[in-house]
């Protein structure tokens, strides 16, 4: 199972997503089938992130703070971790989203405008 997390400031556009999405996809020729999209729970009712949710017909977590700030990350953003405790929201959205034993498959990018960024996680089954 493949989750999207994304992180994302209060303007980004349903394209600023989608534009991140499509970055963390790249160059997996479309071998990568999203099971659902995750972000902070503050996050997942903003109009954008229900609108791409919708166009891709994928259903969405929201991740509380606790489990956001517990999961470890790759990236290690100064601004995420002053805002929100983590070094990337969008990789602790993922993984925390995707369950145990979940790895990073494609750590966090960011939108050409820099307002998204998007990490995908996988759950590794024993």
């Amino acid at each position: 199972m493949i989750v999207a997390g994304f992180g994302f400031r209060a303007a980004a556009t349903v394209a600023s997503l989608e534009e991140a999405l499509h970055l963390a996809r790249q160059g997996h020729d479309g071998h990568l089938s999203i099971a659902c999209l995750a972000t902070a729970a503050d996050k997942a009712g903003t109009a954008a992130f229900r609108t791409l949710a919708l166009r891709l017909d994928l259903p969405t977590c929201a991740i509380d703070s606790a489990a956001l700030t517990a999961q470890p990350t790759p990236t290690r953003s100064s601004a995420s971790r002053v805002a929100r405790a983590t070094g990337s929201v969008a990789e602790a959205a993922a993984l925390a989203a995707a369950g145990h034993n979940a790895r990073i498959v494609v750590a966090r990018v960011i939108s050409p405008d820099g307002m998204a960024t998007c990490a995908l996680a996988e759950r590794n089954d024993p």
